[in-house]
């Protein structure tokens, strides 16, 4: 398909540069698609409102990656560079990505503070740089000290991490340290709504995907056929697969917090609907025309126009439908992307 289809225009005031506060009192657009455009529904209600939304008997899918401190800023000499982190490789080495990357050669020092330093091993296609941490113990504890929050470049380009986005880029459900860029769905949810949903007799789970910078990268290929998507490290437990499988199999729903979650059931369920174990990388890349097999509702934030996040709402919803419903959020004041407001989708009807 070609990528100019997924575009639409965003009014610079309507990116969030903060969350709200408290985290459950985003507003949230629900998504009901029918077989036609004037079928479908849209109710501008609040992410408190969820539980109205689900049944007893549904499961909700959070990820419980914690985010890494994975923005770093050091030295090479005289000159600095800025870098972040992408892609865990082992103990010690990392992909990232850096401005002005072309200033760096193979077997380059950078000096990030006085216990942490990494050696440039190589410069890989696309970009990215490949570097040989040096530091006492793991790489993921000096972070700690050395780095600060990865904030979304359309935020970070508008103000600095500070200390507060230490507590508003973490979700709730933050277990697993891995990614550099929060599962922005869930930075919604909070204690009191998390009791609403075991009230209403939603089931819990959490599965695990670690995210990457690559999430924020542009679509520079014009039709979806010629972009390649990256990877990310993704876990279904033996024993969530089998809750997802259960709860299916009595008539339940899978509803996905976020499309991370979403990304990793889909890679880990066959051509039946059948979820298995998952523990590898996954670089699934949804477009319209995919047929969902496993998820069946879809909480998320808003995305950026031309992005693959996008892209795979419009597969979930309609590709009509969701821009009458992005249009609607724009005209309704809603908030956009990482810090901004939530969606509720539910699938399109002629999905199996």
């Amino acid at each position: 398909m070609r990528v100019d289809l997924f575009d639409f225009d965003l009014p610079e005031d309507r990116i969030a540069l903060r969350p709200a506060s408290p985290r459950d009192s985003a507003r949230m657009l629900v998504v009901q698609p029918g077989e036609a455009l004037s079928d479908q529904a849209l109710q501008d209600k609040g992410v408190l409102d969820l539980p109205d939304f689900l049944r007893p008997g549904d499961v909700l899918v959070s990820n419980d990656t914690r985010v890494l401190p994975a923005q770093l800023f050091g030295t090479r000499g005289e000159a600095r560079v800025g870098v972040t982190l992408h892609k865990r490789v082992d103990a010690k080495r990392w992909h990232a990505f850096v401005k002005n990357a072309k200033r760096l050669k193979v077997g380059d020092r950078v000096v990030f503070s006085q216990n942490l330093s990494a050696i440039v091993e190589d410069k890989l296609p696309d970009g990215p740089i490949a570097f040989l941490f040096e530091c006492e113990g793991p790489v993921e504890a000096a972070l700690m000290e050395a780095g600060t929050m990865p904030l979304p470049p359309y935020i970070a380009s508008k103000r600095p991490a500070d200390e507060q986005d230490q507590q508003d880029y973490q979700t709730v459900f933050a277990r697993k340290q891995g990614s550099v860029a929060a599962p922005t769905a869930g930075l919604h949810f909070t204690d009191r709504l998390l009791a609403a949903l075991d009230a209403r007799g939603v089931e819990r789970v959490t599965v695990t995907l670690h995210v990457g910078a690559g999430t924020f990268l542009p679509v520079k290929a014009q039709d979806t056929l010629e972009h390649k998507m990256h990877s990310e490290w993704g876990e279904v437990t033996p024993e969530v697969a089998g809750k997802l499988n259960a709860v299916k199999a009595r008539g339940g729903r899978i509803v996905c917090v976020g499309t991370t979650s979403l990304r990793l059931i889909e890679s880990a369920a066959d051509e039946t609907g059948v979820i298995h174990p998952f523990k590898a990388e996954t670089d699934i890349f949804i477009t319209p025309g995919y047929r969902f097999r496993a998820v069946d509702v879809l909480m998320t934030n808003f995305h950026l126009p031309k992005s693959t996040l996008f892209m795979l709402v419009s597969a979930f919803s309609g590709l009509e439908t969701m821009k009458a419903a992005y249009a609607h959020a724009i005209a309704q004041g809603y908030r956009f992307y990482s810090y901004g407001d939530a969606s509720l989708l539910f699938r399109y009807e002629s999905q199996p």
